[in-house]
């Protein structure tokens, strides 16, 4: 692979970038500006209902933030002249046909000029409906390479992406592509209309039943339970997670995935990132993504092939889930939480149960016997528990339920092959210039460092309430 001009790539170009106000949109509108201050123009969609809505989310939800202290010491006074001039704030929303963008005007003059579509809106909420993630993650991305085709001078999309795909495979995960409609079950297959009609099918019985609204969300909800560790650190700075299972020895990773195909006459590029863990989910940095991401941009404009990339630690730079709980444990005993109370708070280690028949039997002793003690008791005085029991009952057969959802991602044993992403960054780095402006080795990264001084911390000032 040539040398890339990763810089150069960006300079003159209109991009058009979906889900702009969420976190890796930030960081890439924010280093596509500081590093290449003559791009073209930047147009962000946002959720908005009218033109003056979506300016007012641009300006306070992502150039009010600190992220963009830099380029605001870098530009001084003319920091608002030079973000009107290259930032263009768009109405719409990607689950709505041509990208719910209605001025016929403006959706003709987004086609004739984009050059290049970074798709970056998903529901990243992992207590999300299934309705609202199937049309955001779903409908969504249809929408969005529907748009992208009607742009005459498409260069490429890039599409990011959310999905725990790895399943429960082992060993080394290779950088393939899945086909429409694939799964990890070699006899199964998956219909996303299939998917769309079941959501559709179980709001039309609820609202049959003259079910409340709440009722409604709740069941649009346990269709769509998902994982993070996020709130699994948060759990435990508030004292609420004692014990977990999981194996400490397995190695964490997130895996992006980056895939560029050829749609028609247009280059089409697709950039997924797929997160594989155990119960928890850490991420490679985000800056270092949105490096391997315009990097990718840059090597691979004009080419119609198809690439794959995996932007992992598990092969180059493997860490355990111990390393986590270490840090963790060390970093609430520097830094001790206080009750609402003002009391300080004792910090106990996270206990980790490896074996699942012995997790089970421990929330069978701890809970369930007890459970059924009070539901005893409660017969017996005649319902009078029946209130408290119920409630206890519930969340007992909720957790168990969450249970059976993180217990392949417990036990994950598989690593990702990231050769395709290696030879990238052997690409990058014949600009000494470049690799250091755009570094996405995860080499580099002291996990311990990272969680003690970043991850955690960062979970604590902006997720912990």
């Amino acid at each position: 692979m040539e040398s890339i001009r990763i810089v150069e790539f960006f300079k003159n170009k209109s991009i058009l970038v979906t889900g702009s106000t969420g976190f890796l949109a930030k960081i890439f509108v924010e280093k596509v500006l500081r590093v290449q201050p003559e791009v073209k123009k930047l147009f962000l969609l946002v959720r908005a209902g009218d033109a003056t809505s979506a300016n007012q989310r641009v300006q306070t939800e992502i150039l009010e933030k600190d992220l963009f202290k830099v380029l605001k010491d870098k530009h001084g006074d003319g920091f608002r002249s030079f973000v009107t001039k290259k930032l263009v704030p768009l109405a719409g929303d990607i689950v709505q046909e041509d990208l719910g963008i209605h001025d016929s005007d403006l959706r003709r003059n987004l086609w004739k000029e984009v050059e290049v579509v970074v798709n970056v809106a998903a529901t990243t909420n992992f207590d999300e409906r299934y309705d609202v993630a199937l049309g955001v993650n779903v409908l969504g991305a249809k929408h969005i390479l529907e748009f992208a085709k009607r742009c005459v001078r498409l260069e490429m999309l890039l599409h990011v992406s959310t999905a725990y795909v790895a399943g429960e495979q082992s060993g080394l995960i290779l950088e393939k592509k899945f086909l429409m409609g694939e799964t990890l079950k070699g006899d199964s297959y998956l219909d996303i209309e299939a998917e769309l009609s079941l959501a559709d099918e179980k709001k039309r019985e609820l609202r049959a039943e003259d079910a409340p609204e709440e009722a409604e969300k709740l069941a649009m909800k346990e269709l769509g339970i998902r994982r993070t560790i996020d709130s699994v650190i948060i759990g435990y700075a508030k004292g609420k997670i004692t014990c977990f299972f999981g194996d400490l020895d397995n190695i964490m990773d997130v895996v992006r995935s980056l895939l560029r195909i050829r749609s028609h006459q247009q280059s089409t590029l697709i950039f997924g990132y797929y997160r594989s863990e155990t119960f928890p989910m850490m991420q490679v940095p985000g800056d270092m993504v949105v490096n391997a991401m315009m990097a990718t941009m840059a090597a691979r404009s004009g080419q119609q092939a198809e690439f794959i990339y995996h932007m992992g630690s598990s092969v180059r730079n493997p860490v355990t889930y111990a390393t986590l709980e270490h840090c963790g444990f060390r970093y609430f005993l520097a830094n001790p939480r206080v009750g609402r109370d003002g009391s300080v708070m004792l910090t106990k280690r996270l206990r980790f149960i490896k074996s699942m028949v012995v997790f089970r039997v421990f929330m069978t002793l701890r809970y369930k016997l007890p459970l059924e003690v009070m539901h005893l008791v409660n017969l017996l005085s005649c319902g009078r528990l029946a209130r408290g029991y119920n409630e206890l009952n519930r969340k007992y057969k909720f957790v168990m339920h969450l249970v059976e959802l993180y217990k392949p991602y417990a036990y994950f044993d598989g690593c990702f092959d990231d050769l395709n992403m290696e030879r990238l960054r052997m690409a990058t780095k014949k600009d000494d210039a470049e690799a250091k402006m755009f570094g996405f080795d995860p080499k580099h990264i002291d996990w311990e460092d990272y969680f003690s001084s970043i991850h955690i911390p960062g979970v604590m000032k902006y997720a912990f309430k």
